[in-house]
C-alpha cells in the first residue's frame, strides 16, 4: 500500500504568482508527473491543504484542470489558505466530503484507514481542533480499533523551531495528543502548512510534514521573518509495510525526475 503525499500547493489564477514568485502551477505539475511515473504507482495522493493561495473559485477550477491529469485518484484536504465553501463546490463530486460543516472524511483503501482532519481556525493561520472536531475523531477511531490508520491534515501538531511559523500555534494540541494516545492503531499522522519535510515522535506514533510542491521555507531558525525560497517541487511517499508505515522524501531535480532524500520509519 503506498500513499503519496502533496502539499502547499498554492495554486492561483493563470499568470499570477505567490509571493512575487514564479507561477505554482507547473511546479504542481511536475510533481504529478513524477508520482505518475512512479513504479509502483502510489494507490491514492493526499494533497494535505492550502491546495490555492487565496481560496477563490477560479483557483479552484484551475486546481481541478491540472489534478485532472492524474490518473491517480486524489483526496483533498483543507489548509488555512483555503476556503471551506468554494472547496466544497469544486470537489462536489468527491463523496467523502462532508455536505455541511468541517471537512473531515475517513476512507478505507486496502488495509489501511485514512482520516482527514480539517485544521482550520477561522481567520487565523494557526491550527486548531475544537472539541466537536476532536469528538468526531475519537469516535471515527473507536470504529475500527483493529485497523491501522493513517491522519492527514494541514497543520502539524509541533513545533519545528522557525519561531514566525510556531507563533501560530495550534489550538487543543493537548487534547490531540491524549487522543492519539489512546488508539496505538494510528500509525503516522502527515501534515503540511510548513513548507519543509519534518518530522517528530508523537504520542507514541511519528508525525511528519511534507516539502511544498510550491516555494519551500528557509529554516532561518535566529531570524523574525517568514521567508520562501525557490526550491525543487517535493512531495513524500508514505508505505504501509503490514506491520509500519516508512515515509520517504522526494525532491524532483532539475530534469523533472524524483531524487529520494530522507526516509524514516516507526
Amino acid at each position: 500500500m503506498l500513499i503519496a503525499q502533496i502539499t502547499d500547493l498554492h495554486v492561483r489564477p493563470k499568470g499570477a504568482v505567490v509571493h512575487h514568485m514564479v507561477p505554482t502551477a507547473p511546479y504542481l505539475r511536475r510533481a504529478l508527473e513524477a508520482i505518475e511515473a512512479l513504479e509502483p504507482r502510489p494507490d491514492l495522493i493526499l494533497a494535505t491543504g492550502d491546495l490555492t493561495d487565496r481560496g477563490k473559485p477560479k483557483e479552484y477550477r484551475r486546481l481541478r484542470k491540472l489534478l485532472a491529469h492524474s490518473s491517480i485518484p486524489v483526496f483533498v484536504v483543507t489548509g488555512n489558505h483555503d476556503d471551506r465553501g468554494p472547496l466544497r463546490a469544486a470537489f462536489a463530486d468527491h463523496p467523502y466530503l462532508p455536505q455541511h460543516g468541517p471537512l473531515q472524511w475517513t476512507v478505507d483503501v486496502g488495509p489501511l484507514r485514512v482520516i482527514g482532519l480539517d485544521t482550520v481556525r477561522k481567520r487565523h493561520p494557526g491550527g486548531e481542533l475544537d472539541p466537536e472536531r476532536l469528538l468526531w475523531l475519537a469516535e471515527r477511531l473507536e470504529e475500527a480499533p483493529a485497523r491501522p490508520t493513517l491522519i492527514a491534515m494541514h497543520h502539524p501538531p509541533f513545533a519545528i523551531g522557525v519561531g514566525p511559523v510556531d507563533a501560530h500555534g495550534f489550538r487543543g494540541v493537548d487534547a490531540l495528543a491524549a487522543l492519539i494516545a489512546s488508539h496505538p492503531q494510528v500509525a503516522r499522522i502527515v501534515c503540511g502548512h510548513v513548507h519543509r519535510a519534518v518530522t517528530v515522535a508523537f504520542a507514541g506514533t511519528a508525525a511528519s510534514t511534507a516539502p511544498s510542491t510550491a516555494p519551500q521555507l528557509v529554516l532561518d531558525r535566529a531570524g523574525a521573518l517568514y521567508r520562501l525560497r525557490l526550491e525543487a517541487a517535493g512531495f513524500a511517499l508514505h508505505r504501509w509495510t503490514g506491520s509500519r508505515i516508512t515515509s520517504e522524501v522526494c525532491y524532483l531535480d532539475v530534469r523533472g525526475a524524483p531524487a529520494r532524500a530522507q526516509l524514516w520509519g516507526a
